[in-house]
């Protein structure tokens, strides 16, 4: 026969960890710059950051 092993709950931070809105695409996107001239592709674009992770992305007009 086996061990057997107690059964321990999960801390509320253990539960939750690792999902937060980021995470799961739910950014909070802030213009950073307004319409930045792109030489190599003649276009405007506009760049993003998020208020919580600080990812940024760019997008060309």
């Amino acid at each position: 026969m086996g061990d057997v092993l107690p059964f321990e709950r999960k801390t509320v931070w253990e539960k939750h960890k690792g999902s937060s809105l980021c995470r799961d695409g739910f950014h909070k996107w802030v213009v950073v710059t307004e319409r930045k001239f792109d030489v190599k592709q003649g276009k405007l674009v506009t760049e993003y950051r998020c208020q919580r992770c600080g990812k940024i992305k760019t997008k060309l007009l």
